[in-house]
């Protein structure tokens, strides 16, 4: 008997999946038994690689979000039931001098990709009266403002609001809609804030599980949103920080 944890005979799209956190997601949720389809500008072979070397089944595909409609034709007919929005971008600048060209870029990934594949998602599923789930990565920008990052966080507000309209519209077809906002996670993108020992104490002195996070931290709770576990979990924008929001 499969345990609610269990992801077997699913079929899943991770988007961003070729490093830190995308690939421990794609990791996790392949380790729960699902087929993993890793999307992405770059090449996700060594995320692939893992999955394979581990017993898992996995592939890649060549995406650029930066062109928000390059999932449009995806889910047709291809048995996706899960789909995790992981890929994101940033640009840093003061708000005064942030340009449009930079404010479109995060917008177009971050927040306009996200959007329309959720939709060309959710046309399948609902077109084949099909139960699935969605989960989107949010961040601790979707609750707070942040610092020289105006367009990722408007970004990341986004996600949390779309992520909240589609889970009322489709929560009666059996589809969740959910978010996870990651605090400091020990990947590529934080090796500088890490190297920085007083910028590295300040936040540690401020998460009561006084820790960066792991990607693997993000991997388990996309892996759990998208299982039987989670079925009755839906608009749920959830913070895994170590306690960083609660402090």
């Amino acid at each position: 008997m499969a345990g609610p944890f269990s992801l077997e005979g699913r079929k899943a799209m991770v988007t961003g999946a070729n490093t830190g956190i995308g690939r421990a997601i794609a990791t996790s949720i392949a380790g729960q038994g699902a087929e993993v389809v890793c999307a992405g500008r770059r090449s996700c072979a060594e995320t692939v690689a893992a999955i394979i070397d581990a017993g898992g089944t996995a592939s890649e595909l060549q995406l650029d979000f930066s062109d928000p409609m390059a999932a449009h034709d995806i889910f047709a007919g291809a048995g996706f039931d899960l789909l995790v929005n992981n890929a994101g971008t940033i640009r840093r600048e003061d708000s005064v001098n942030l340009s449009e060209t930079d404010w479109d870029e995060v917008m177009d990934v971050n927040l306009k990709a996200v959007f329309f594949t959720c939709q060309a998602f959710g046309k399948e599923l609902l077109s084949q009266q099909a139960p699935g789930a969605v989960v989107n990565v949010a961040s601790l920008l979707s609750f707070q403002g942040g610092i020289r990052v105006a367009s990722y966080t408007a970004s990341k507000h986004g996600v949390a609001g779309i992520t909240k309209i589609l889970a009322n519209e489709w929560a009666p077809h059996g589809i969740t809609v959910n978010a996870i906002a990651p605090g400091y996670i020990a990947t590529n993108n934080t090796v500088a804030l890490r190297a920085d020992p007083e910028r590295s104490k300040a936040i540690l002195d401020r998460i009561p599980a006084g820790r960066w996070g792991d990607p693997e931290d993000i991997g388990g709770t996309a892996a759990y949103l998208c299982s039987p576990a989670a079925r009755y979990v839906t608009g749920a924008v959830l913070n895994v920080d170590g306690g960083w929001l609660a402090r």
